[in-house]
């Protein structure tokens, strides 16, 4: 809980402590800033990436005593999972929850696992046995599936290289249970040519409770599916659509259009290029001066682009914020260091050991790739 103190705090004196507890706490202290964060934040970071990227980072910091994510729950997760035990990670902004990565919980996951993997054993004379499923798991979702999906055999993997990811589940004649982001598992299945026919949706929500029967009968349902998606998403990304896309076509004319994997099929399939975060960043850096860019991904991104590219036109698809990252200001910032300056661990992330094995396994698998 934030104390009254800092909440009235004025900018400039926010700024001048902020600064201040930065110097004081030296090569102790990286800062880590997501990509969607607010200016104001950014500016204080050490460095600045998407989640895996920064969870990396954080991992190379081996003289760094205090590691402060400002980004959203699992991306800390994943940073103290891969920093030493000595290490402390800090959220600033307690209260992040990635929506996303709550809607796939690992009870309804093993829920789906058991129901899908019995079915599949009974097919074992059509040539599947009841080892072929694998799950797959998508970066942004919690320790606690990172660490299902390790146990049995599967991997995480990122926008970036979800495809890679599945071609190597898919290359062992498995089928997939991909979490937690439904458009992330079907636009990456449709651009590997699996047919929307073979591309079925677990959805937790239809199963009563997860009663037996309820799961017997989705679980036939998805019977023929090569990839099997949960119903999760990201607000952020799903708020844009094919119509945003024609309008901004009909104001700029020649523009390229570039989405992120977690936006709908359609408007993947409408937009000119589609890509992680990273991809988007290097697209428009890369891009001759006097281009046109619309970029559908989180605003903060997409202005910061805007403002660090003033030869080309970067303009966003549609404005769409993402509320968990908002939550990280310079006030809880502030609050996280200064306590740290009196030895007191606000917002610290850790993971219990045994989760981290096996996070850590499913996280090995994909780097090995």
């Amino acid at each position: 809980m934030l104390p009254d103190e800092y909440r009235t705090l004025p900018e400039p004196e926010l700024i001048a402590r902020i600064a201040a507890a930065k110097e004081k706490l030296g090569p102790d202290l990286v800062i880590l800033g997501h990509h969607y964060q607010r200016d104001e934040v950014i500016r204080f970071a050490d460095h600045r990436g998407d989640s895996l990227e920064l969870s990396r980072v954080a991992a190379a910091q081996r003289k760094a005593r205090y590691i402060v994510f400002c980004g959203v729950d699992f991306m800390a997760e994943t940073a103290a999972m891969l920093c030493a035990p000595s290490q402390v990670v800090l959220l600033p902004a307690v209260d992040a929850p990635c929506p996303m990565a709550q809607m796939a919980e690992v009870g309804d996951a093993l829920t789906a696992w058991d129901a899908l993997t019995a079915r599949l054993s009974r097919a074992a004379a059509r040539g599947w046995g009841k080892d072929a499923l694998l799950p797959i798991t998508y970066q942004n979702s919690t320790a606690a599936l990172k660490a299902f999906c390790g146990r049995r055999g599967g991997a995480v993997c990122t926008s970036a290289n979800a495809q890679q990811v599945f071609r190597w589940a898919l290359d062992q004649g498995r089928r997939i249970l991909f979490f937690p982001d439904e458009w992330l598992g079907r636009n990456t299945a449709l651009a590997l040519g699996i047919p929307p026919q073979r591309i079925a949706i677990w959805d937790p929500a239809e199963l009563d409770g997860g009663c037996p029967d309820a799961c017997t009968e989705r679980s036939r349902s998805v019977g023929q599916a090569q990839v099997v998606v949960w119903k999760g998403h990201c607000h952020v990304h799903t708020f844009f659509t094919v119509e945003h896309v024609r309008a901004v076509r009909e104001q700029y004319g020649d523009i390229t259009v570039v989405v992120h994997p977690e936006c709908t099929v359609e408007v993947v399939q409408a937009a000119d290029l589609n890509g992680s975060t990273s991809f988007i960043l290097r697209a428009v850096r890369d891009a001759p001066p006097g281009s046109r860019w619309a970029v559908g991904t989180e605003i903060n991104m997409v202005a910061r682009l805007a403002r660090e590219y003033l030869d080309r036109t970067v303009v966003p698809l549609a404005r769409s914020l993402c509320g968990a990252m908002y939550r990280t200001n310079l006030h809880n910032l502030l609050y996280t260091l200064e306590e740290l300056l009196h030895g007191r661990f606000v917002g610290q992330v850790q993971v219990p050991a045994e989760t981290t094995r096996w996070a850590n396994l499913a996280l090995e698998r994909m780097l090995r790739l």
